[in-house]
């Protein structure tokens, strides 16, 4: 009977999964091939879909079997495996079911309409013609929030989205830590004086930077059978389904670089989506328990590893074969030094690893004060605007490298910023682990050889699927909490010997 009963489970959740990996395929082809005049028919087609997979996720049947499942399971002798799946496909039934079928339609429609939106309003560096869709999707926000009884903070619901059971006042205290170290070290830096990188800013072949940046992808451990890599506007990474991980680089005219170290990052991401075991596969549990906990795998792959001295002892001599006419006088120190300079630049995506976390404070301060009410998107640019000169001391040129330069607020992602630095944090805990057992780690990176790491990844991590949420699965790995220090440390060792503090 139980086995009947768990068949029927699995049934069900995979014509759900189904569905939800037609609809991330029309996302992903709506940010890389979709011509902009599809953007209403994509928009319906997209609302029906998702309402379609949220109305038989949480029907009556499913509940009813989920209860019966969770009864019966305390007493049997069920697989790890099977229990965690009715475990973790239960704890997304009780959140989903208090969503109406009506929002999530509503939703999709939106946030359709809001990206096409937001990819002219950028192109045309004006805020105004994003600011009613800005409206639509915080509007949205607040009736999510609506739905469920009312918790510390409102933006806890929404950080749950990303990070299950974190908190707002956990994060505003992880910054608090972080954020005078940060500014001492910028200070410190900032005495030092310049580097010159003007060889970042040279005319590099796009076909060339493109074919090198998907080799590395490549050579990480991405298999292109199960994937593929795209340009877009913005890069990110969509999991259509554990055997088609898509990723997408972004091009940024005069920083050609950009393609590589946006590939390394989203290459991270899909190597923890191919990574999955094959037994989650069209289950709850397919993909990544968090976004901290992917992000922790960008940062692996793009800055601990990608931004390293071992790293690039193997692979700059390629790259100056590529790029003689641009790096024929370059040293190796030279470019290392480059490739890691802190320079306070209003882009994100553009920022170096100090830099960075105080561009998530900005995002953090902002969408918490929409969400209490505090600010309207009508003075949105202008809080942008202050909060910039207050961390970073300088003032964007206008709204295209300032409030529109992200896609995640169009796109409905309020809560999900704070993952890219608690994901930096896990990444230097992960990876402090990984060296104290695997010392070798930097003389294989001298040999372009990274089997070792992406196989201690993937048994400690990546076959999990969803079975743990971030703190966990950083207890479970390294033995402790989710902690600042490895991170300090790091930056302080890393730039330490780069400007000789």
């Amino acid at each position: 009977m139980m086995e009947e009963k768990l068949r029927k489970l699995f049934d069900l959740v995979a014509e759900v999964a189904d569905i939800n990996h037609s609809i991330s395929l029309l996302r992903w082809d709506q940010l890389v091939t979709m011509p902009p005049g599809g953007e209403e028919e994509r928009g319906l087609m997209l609302g029906t879909l998702s309402k379609l997979a949220h109305e038989k996720f949480t029907s009556d049947a499913m509940g009813r079997l989920l209860e019966e499942l969770k009864e019966e399971s305390t007493d049997s002798d069920l697989g790890d495996e099977a229990k965690w799946l009715i475990q973790v496909t239960a704890r997304d039934f009780e959140k989903m079911v208090r969503i109406p079928p009506a929002y999530v339609s509503d939703k999709a429609k939106v946030i359709a309409r809001s990206q096409q939106a937001w990819l002219e309003a950028r192109s045309k560096s004006d805020y105004s013609l994003f600011r009613p869709f800005l409206e639509e999707v915080l509007d949205l926000c607040i009736r999510y929030i609506d739905y469920f009884p009312p918790g510390e903070h409102p933006y806890d619901l929404l950080l749950d989205t990303y990070e299950p059971k974190m908190k707002t006042s956990l994060v505003r205290k992880i910054f608090k830590e972080l954020l005078p170290h940060h500014k001492a070290l910028i200070q410190r830096i900032g005495e030092k004086g310049r580097f010159n990188n003007d060889f970042l800013h040279y005319p590099y072949s796009e076909k060339n930077m493109w074919e090198f940046s998907s080799k590395i992808a490549c050579d990480f451990g991405l298999d292109l059978k199960r994937g593929r890599l795209d340009p877009s506007v913005h890069s990110f990474c969509q999991r259509i389904g554990i055997d088609d991980v898509r990723i997408t680089s972004r091009r940024v005219p005069g920083k050609p670089f950009s393609f590589l170290f946006s590939t390394m990052h989203e290459t991270g991401v899909a190597l923890y989506e191919q990574g999955v075991g094959h037994f989650w596969r069209r289950t709850a549990l397919e993909g990544g328990p968090s976004m901290g906990i992917l992000e922790s795998q960008s940062n692996i792959w793009e800055n601990l590893v990608g931004r390293s001295f071992s790293f690039w002892e193997f692979y700059y001599p390629q790259l100056q074969t590529i790029f003689s006419s641009q790096l024929e006088n370059v040293n190796l120190r030279s470019f290392l030094r480059g490739i890691n300079e802190v320079n306070r630049s209003n882009i994100r995506l553009e920022a170096d690893e100090i830099t960075y976390n105080l561009h998530i404070l900005v995002r953090l301060d902002l969408e918490t004060a929409m969400i209490e009410g505090s600010l309207s998107a009508k003075d949105l640019p202008v809080a942008w605007n202050e909060k910039i000169e207050n961390y970073l001391g300088i003032e964007p040129k206008g709204d295209a490298e300032g409030v529109l330069q992200d896609i995640h607020w169009s796109s409905g992602l309020f809560g999900i910023f704070p993952s890219y630095t608690l994901g930096r944090l896990i990444s230097s805990q992960l990876w402090e682990k990984f060296e104290n057992v695997y010392p070798d780690i930097h003389e294989d990176m001298r040999q372009g050889d990274f089997s070792a790491l992406l196989s201690w990844l993937r048994i400690k991590i990546h076959q999990f699927g969803r079975k743990y949420n971030s703190q966990e699965l950083v207890k479970h790995i390294t033995g402790s909490e989710m902690k600042v220090e490895p991170y300090i440390h790091y930056l302080n060792n890393k730039y330490g010997e780069i400007y000789g503090l």
